[in-house]
């Protein structure tokens, strides 16, 4: 009998954490996609004040199409361009990471980093300010 309110006791508590445990992860990863969110607002912001040659480097357009397309497939062609123009901005290598971050917390289905396709170009420079109002957006809207 004595072994039976042992048991008890630890597993009523178990099952109360694990109960629980849905929660804490929700939260935990809603706190670290925040800060994620505003670490890359923030580089981007010093990036976009930060005058350089290769800021008129070409890059694909990523945003030319997907005005009102899936947020997590323009993050994703995102972080496959801020990879490529990192030997421009060392800070690229941390919006590249990042991105992936915000990419592995939604379960992405898309390959990470997407592929991009050949297409219309824009500067470096165009290309940091949208994915600045982008990621902007999508940190008002998960408040």
């Amino acid at each position: 009998m004595q072994a039976m309110s042992i048991l008890g006791r630890v597993l009523l508590p178990l099952l109360a954490l694990l109960a629980c445990q849905g929660d804490v992860v929700t939260s935990w990863t809603h706190t670290l996609r925040t800060n994620m969110l505003k670490e890359s607002i923030r580089l981007l912001h010093q990036l976009q004040q930060t005058e350089v040659s290769c800021n008129e480097m070409n890059v694909t357009n990523i945003f030319a199409d997907n005005k009102a397309g899936d947020t997590m497939e323009i993050l994703c062609k995102a972080a496959t361009v801020a990879w490529q123009g990192r030997s421009c901005h060392r800070s690229l290598e941390g919006i590249y990471d990042n991105l992936l971050g915000l990419l592995r917390g939604n379960r992405m289905e898309h390959k990470v980093p997407c592929p991009v396709a050949a297409g219309s170009t824009t500067s470096l420079k165009n290309f940091l300010k949208e994915l600045h109002q982008v990621l902007q957006e999508q940190y008002k809207n998960q408040k």
